[in-house]
């Protein structure tokens, strides 16, 4: 039997139309747009509005392109992965609720949650299921709706979200391309820096929680992008390394848009030109799960056959990862 591979041949991104500005969060808190920029490289973010609107109908959306542009048959998807920490609700999965939406209906679907690294963590989980056997079409989604849990009247968290969800299909190939090397790591140390307290089992909701607004995320700016530049830095060298890639094989580094200087400070770790890093936060900030496929997406036109990518993620928890793809189309 010949070695499968789990080629990405699609992808899809969904953005909502409504757009909050530095000059709009001026407004709303003490801050301004150079304060923001410097910071952060945030211009502006966008934001899911209308009473209802869970994360769910950014990823019917992207799911729908994505189907659409790969002229792929939803009945034809084995599994649905959803990765997300704003999910429309405790339970039903938001990835079962996408699925129903967009006719995908002999797929089986589950929601994966690592904050930031969501997407990575999915794509490798994906691309086991193709390697395995076990699935020949997967749909691979990053959504978050953030602004549903960030706190508008503090400004360390609120300038840096936005909401957006993006979509990708793999699809079982024997020519090597694809996700064809992961690195995945955990470490449970980083609760206390980047959480949000209320709305599980251990705090659930109550009015002492929505008294003291721990329904919001929370962020220790500081070690967070200590641990950040670290460990997206040494899981990309991890994957080049094992895979024999020099700096001169790897057409882009795609790193997780969590903030500007984060993103500067891993390549500089790398000793990787800034020219071969896709960075859009300037218009989008950090969308959690979804801001890896929305580079993708933004840079599709750009990528050839046989590029070499090595994405790679960081987010609350702590959780971090870096994935080698070759693009396959």
């Amino acid at each position: 039997m010949s070695k499968m591979y789990a080629s990405l041949t699609g992808v899809h991104c969904f953005v909502p139309d409504d757009v909050l500005t530095n000059h709009d969060l001026a407004q709303m808190v003490d801050t301004n747009d150079e304060w923001i920029m410097t910071r952060t490289g945030i211009r502006e973010r966008h934001i899911l509005k209308g009473e209802g609107q869970g994360v769910s109908v950014m990823g019917i959306e992207a799911v729908k392109g994505l189907l659409e542009k790969t002229n792929t048959d939803p009945s034809e998807i084995d599994l649905v992965i959803c990765a997300t920490v704003t999910p429309d609700m405790m339970f039903p999965d938001t990835a079962n609720l996408i699925a129903h939406a967009t006719d995908m209906k002999n797929a089986f679907c589950f929601d994966l949650a690592a904050a930031c690294s969501g997407f990575i963590f999915a794509l490798s989980t994906a691309s086991t299921y193709i390697q395995s056997g076990m699935a020949k079409k997967v749909v691979v989604i990053g959504a978050d709706k953030m602004s549903s849990i960030i706190d508008y009247t503090d400004r360390a968290t609120c300038i840096i979200f936005g909401d957006a969800a993006g979509a990708v299909l793999l699809e079982a190939s024997e020519e090597p391309t694809g996700v064809l090397d992961f690195v995945n790591k955990s470490d449970g140390m980083g609760q206390q820096y980047l959480y949000q307290k209320a709305g599980g089992s251990r705090w659930p909701a109550s009015q002492h929680t929505l008294d003291n607004r721990e329904h919001f995320a929370y962020q220790n700016g500081k070690p967070v992008f200590k641990y950040a530049v670290n460990g997206m830095a040494d899981v990309v060298r991890q994957v080049m390394e094992r895979n024999q890639l020099g700096q001169d094989d790897v057409a882009w580094v795609v790193p997780h848009q969590a903030n500007l200087r984060i993103i500067e400070s891993v390549a500089n770790q790398l000793n990787f030109p800034i020219e071969k890093v896709m960075i859009n936060i300037e218009r989008y900030g950090n969308t959690t799960a979804a801001t890896i496929p929305l580079c993708l997406w933004e840079w599709e036109n750009q990528l050839k056959k046989g590029d070499n990518l090595v994405l790679t993620a960081f987010g609350g928890g702590f959780t971090w990862g870096a994935v080698y793809l070759k693009w396959a189309y």
